[in-house]
C-alpha cells in the first residue's frame, strides 16, 4: 500500500492543465462496444480506474491502442462473450465501479451481459436499480444471483418505451441510453441526467449514427437504430480536479492559473467557490485565482447561516463536496455541508478535527464547519477511504504545520494523474512511497 508524505506549509506558482475527466471517460470507454469499428477518444486521463477499464476491454477482445500518451483506439469486432464467464473476469470486474456500464452495450448489440457486483468507493449504498429497470423496461430479462452476487442480463431483442427513471443517476442515464440506440422504435426517457459528461455521451454516440434528441435536459428521446459506426471523440477537461485546483489554491494561499478548463461546462462550481470568499477570475477559458491572505464564508441575504449542498445538475457535485468542507475549515465564518446522496462520504471528517478543524458532523449527511480563517493545521497520519476524500485530505495536509501521511494513496491514484509530480512542479513537497 502506497503514501503519501507531505510537507505543509509550501506555496503553489504556476499554471497547471487538468486531466481529461474521469468520469465521462467511463462512459465513452464503454459506448465502444456499441460497434464494430474503430473509436478513436483523446484526452483520456491515465489513472487507475481507466486504466482498469481498459485493461478489462482488452480482455474481452476488444483491439486498444494507445495512439498518444492520452489518445486511445478502440475497436469492438471481436468481442469474446465467453470471457464473461471467467472467474478473472468476475475478479476484474467487480473491483471495479465503472464496469457496470458495460451493461447497456453489451446488452444492446449482443443480447446478454454478466456482471458481478461492482465495487468502488465505501462511501455508503450506490444502488443499481436504475440501471437495471430501465434496461429491463426496454425489454431484457434480469435475473440476480444473491448467492454469487451476480447480475445476469439478457434480450432476444430491445423495443423503445417511455421510462421515467426512479432517480437522476448519471452512470443509469448512460447505460439506458447506450441499450436505446440499438433498440426498436423510440424510447422517452423522464428525469434523465443531463450533466456535461452525459452530454458529451450523446454527442459521441449521434456522432456515431445515433438519433438523439433533448440532450442537455432532463427529457431524452432516442430513435433506435440497426448499428452505429466509429468516430473520433475528445473528452472534457475534469471539473471535479479543477475544484481540487481551486480549492487547494485557496487553503495555500497560493496564485494558480488553471488552463483550459471549458469554463461554460463547470455549471455553478466557480461561484460556490465565490460564496466561500474565494476569489475566482476568469480569463479566457483559464481560471486564475490570486493570492489571498484569508477569505470570509458568504451568508444568505438574511444573514442566515450559508448552506451548500449537492443535487443532479446543474447543481452541485456531490464529488465536490469533500474539497468544499475542507476549504471551508480555513474561511472566516461557517457554513452547513449537506451531503444528500452518500452516507458515509462525511466520516472523513474526523481526521480533519484531529489535525484542528473545527466540524460538528451533525449525521451521516451534514456537518457544520466553523471556520476560524488561516491558522497552520496539525500535521497527522491518516488513510484515504475514497477518492475524493483522499483529495481533500491531501488538500488539509499541504496546509498543515509540519510532515502528514497519507496511507491507501491507491484511492487519490484511481483519479488523479501523477498528482504528487504535477503539484511539485508548482512548488509542493509531496514524496511518494510505495511499500
Amino acid at each position: 500500500m502506497a503514501s503519501f508524505i507531505i510537507e505543509g506549509g509550501c506555496h503553489l506558482n504556476g499554471e497547471i492543465t487538468p486531466q481529461g475527466a474521469k468520469n465521462e471517460a467511463l462512459q465513452i470507454i464503454c459506448a465502444t462496444l456499441l460497434t464494430p469499428e474503430e473509436v478513436i477518444i483523446e484526452n483520456i486521463p491515465d489513472i487507475l480506474d481507466i486504466n482498469n477499464l481498459i485493461a478489462l476491454l482488452s480482455d474481452m477482445g476488444v483491439k486498444t491502442k494507445r495512439v498518444s500518451e492520452n489518445t486511445w483506439s478502440f475497436k469492438a469486432d471481436e468481442v469474446n462473450l465467453d470471457y464473461l464467464q471467467t472467474p478473472e473476469f468476475f475478479k476484474k470486474s467487480s473491483s471495479l465501479r465503472g464496469s457496470v456500464m458495460i451493461i447497456g452495450p453489451l446488452v444492446a448489440r449482443f443480447g446478454q451481459a454478466i456482471l458481478p457486483k461492482p465495487g468502488g468507493d465505501k462511501i455508503g449504498r450506490r444502488r443499481l436499480d436504475t440501471h437495471f429497470l430501465g434496461i429491463q423496461k426496454l425489454g431484457a430479462d434480469f435475473k440476480y444471483d444473491s448467492v454469487q452476487q451476480l447480475y445476469s442480463i439478457t434480450a432476444k431483442k430491445l423495443k423503445g418505451t417511455y421510462m421515467l427513471l426512479d432517480e437522476a443517476s448519471v452512470t443509469g442515464t448512460a447505460n439506458i441510453i447506450m441499450a436505446a440506440v440499438l433498440a426498436e422504435g423510440e424510447t422517452t426517457i423522464y428525469n434523465a441526467a443531463c450533466e456535461p459528461y452525459l452530454q458529451q455521451l450523446c454527442k459521441m454516440l449521434v456522432q456515431m449514427g445515433a438519433n438523439i434528441s433533448g440532450i442537455a435536459s432532463n427529457l431524452i428521446r432516442i430513435e433506435g437504430v440497426k448499428e452505429l459506426g466509429g468516430t473520433t471523440h475528445r473528452i472534457l477537461p475534469d471539473m471535479i480536479e479543477i475544484g481540487s485546483f481551486i480549492g487547494m489554491a485557496a487553503m495555500t494561499s497560493s496564485e494558480l492559473t488553471i488552463k483550459d478548463v471549458s469554463y461554460d461546462n463547470l455549471g455553478i462550481i466557480p461561484e460556490t467557490f465565490r460564496r466561500l470568499g474565494i476569489k475566482v477570475e476568469r480569463k479566457g477559458d483559464d481560471i486564475y485565482i490570486p493570492k489571498q491572505k484569508d477569505y470570509t464564508i458568504d451568508t444568505f441575504i438574511d444573514g442566515s447561516i450559508l448552506t451548500i449542498a449537492d443535487a443532479p445538475w446543474p447543481g452541485l457535485t456531490p464529488d465536490l463536496i469533500s474539497v468544499l468542507l475542507v476549504v471551508a475549515t480555513q474561511a472566516r465564518g461557517s457554513v452547513l455541508i449537506h451531503q444528500k446522496m452518500f452516507e458515509s462520504r462525511l466520516f472523513f471528517v474526523d481526521k480533519l478535527i484531529d489535525m484542528g478543524a473545527q466540524i460538528i458532523l451533525c449525521d451521516p449527511h451534514r456537518a457544520t464547519v466553523i471556520g476560524t480563517g488561516k491558522r497552520p493545521m496539525r500535521a497527522t497520519t491518516m488513510t484515504s477511504p475514497d477518492i475524493r476524500a483522499g483529495i481533500a485530505l491531501l488538500i488539509a495536509a499541504m496546509c498543515a504545520d509540519g510532515k502528514s501521511v497519507i496511507h491507501n494513496i491507491d484511492q487519490i491514484d484511481r483519479g488523479y494523474q501523477n498528482i504528487d509530480v504535477r503539484l511539485n512542479q508548482l512548488g509542493a513537497n509531496i514524496m511518494r512511497m510505495d511499500q
